[in-house]
């Protein structure tokens, strides 16, 4: 599933194509998606200029000059095209397609259909239901030492399956997750009210590291994520422990990097150097 940064990536990409820009038409070829797509999306895009794109933890916002909002989730497999000059013909997985006034074409491909393309007036956005409990977001200013330690202090769930869950942090996932716990030193199955609190400061650093290093290569492409313009990110070549099970530790050379499940899900760390 994508995660934050190619989120965010996507997010980047799209905002030179639409910001500024008036939707000549939206075309829904299949509403059942993870949601419907909204019913009255064609009707309420049409015409309206697009003032500004915002990510949202894991949701790319696209504010339109009235009160509306369209919401965008990627899912499992979801991924964003940009068409210019040369349109081919769409593919049975092309399941939006917004045409700016410009002739440039945004099409929204999703093979697994768990994403997500609704329309919700702006002043709702805080109390919508996917929105409303979302935590603090990792990058944003409202997120550090001090905000963690008190989101984490009653907290006797591992710090791997806090770190994921959406309403203590938003925006993370099971690669990130595994890459800033190495970081950090801290071993995935601590509990979460386990952590000193200069083990938080760095987990913080950790996090804000991974994360805009990760941004700035482009994401991770190791399913099937790709940017707007097609082109794959590289962060996956920067790995330290995720998919790594086996593989040496290249910090201390002296472990290899182990795998376990937490909650069913695979967690990747180095015995020596995650405490």
């Amino acid at each position: 599933m994508p995660e934050l940064p190619e989120v965010e990536t996507v997010c980047k990409g799209l905002q030179p194509f639409l910001v500024g820009q008036k939707i000549r038409s939206f075309k829904v070829r299949r509403r059942d998606l993870r949601l419907p797509v909204s019913k009255g999306i064609t009707y309420h895009t049409k015409n309206r200029t697009i003032t500004s794109l915002e990510r949202r933890a894991k949701y790319i916002l696209w504010h339109l000059d009235d009160d509306y909002t369209v919401i965008i989730h990627l899912g499992m497999s979801g991924h964003v095209k940009i068409l210019q000059n040369f349109i081919p013909q769409p593919t049975v997985h092309d399941h939006i397609e917004v045409t700016i006034n410009n002739g440039t074409v945004i099409r929204y491909n999703d093979p697994r259909r768990f994403g997500l393309v609704l329309l919700e007036k702006r002043n709702r956005l805080n109390t919508h239901r996917l929105l409303k409990n979302l935590g603090p977001d990792p990058l944003g200013r409202k997120f550090d030492h001090h905000a963690l330690s008190k989101l984490l202090i009653n907290r006797k769930l591992s710090i791997k399956n806090a770190l994921l869950n959406q309403k203590i942090i938003a925006g993370l996932g099971n690669i990130y997750v595994s890459e800033c716990l190495f970081v950090s030193g801290i071993r995935p199955m601590r509990p979460a009210n386990s952590l000193k609190y200069d083990e938080i400061k760095n987990l913080v650093k950790a996090i804000r590291a991974v994360l805009r290093k990760a941004i700035e290569l482009g994401g991770s492409s190791i399913s099937d994520h790709k940017q707007p313009d097609g082109k794959l990110g590289y962060f996956q070549n920067q790995f330290n422990v995720y998919g790594k099970s086996g593989v040496p530790c290249l910090k201390c050379s002296k472990s290899k990097i182990k795998k376990i499940l937490i909650s069913g899900r695979s967690s990747f760390f180095c015995p020596v150097c995650q405490k």
